[in-house]
């Protein structure tokens, strides 16, 4: 993985610099705690966003999917990805209608995707998936995996943003 931590995206830098999560422990803390990532696709000029469980290794993130589907096909023809994990802690009322916010610590980050084919891999990939729900520890038999997709996502930037903490 390059330098990931940037302060400013393929859009443009970053507005509200006071908000940066500058320390990578901190990037690392959302991916490590988030439950539900994000993904973001492009299909030409069609976007499509889809809520998946994933796991992070510290360089790259993984979901796992049906083997065919929308996220599949578009991955297939185009595996530049976004992705966002936040976790969400509230809001911050205020007197004024427009002044709410929203307390939080985010991540967006960008990056490739790529089908993992190895069993190995993959059942290890899942396995770090299903150990951010449970301690208990599963075997995925072989017939499982083949119909099985798991996706590594090779993140080439993150920006992390946190307001209310």
């Amino acid at each position: 993985m390059s330098e990931t931590i940037t302060t400013a995206g393929p859009f443009g830098p970053l507005r509200r610099k006071d908000r940066l999560m500058a320390d990578r422990a901190d990037i690392d803390a959302v991916l490590n705690e988030g439950r539900v990532m994000r993904l973001a696709l492009a299909d030409g000029d069609t976007p499509f966003v889809v809520p998946v469980f994933f796991a992070y290794d510290g360089e790259a993130v993984y979901f796992h999917s049906a083997r065919s589907g929308t996220k599949i096909d578009i991955l297939k023809r185009n595996p530049k990805v976004c992705f966002e994990v936040s976790m969400d802690q509230g809001i911050i009322e205020s007197d004024a209608a427009c002044d709410f916010e929203a307390r939080h610590r985010t991540v967006i980050g960008f990056g490739r995707a790529a089908f993992v084919e190895d069993a190995a891999q993959k059942a290890a990939a899942l396995a770090r998936i299903v150990a951010r729900f449970t301690n208990r520890r599963f075997e995925f038999p072989e017939a499982n995996l083949k119909v099985t997709a798991v996706v590594r996502i090779d993140i080439e930037s993150m920006t992390g943003k946190r307001h209310g903490f």
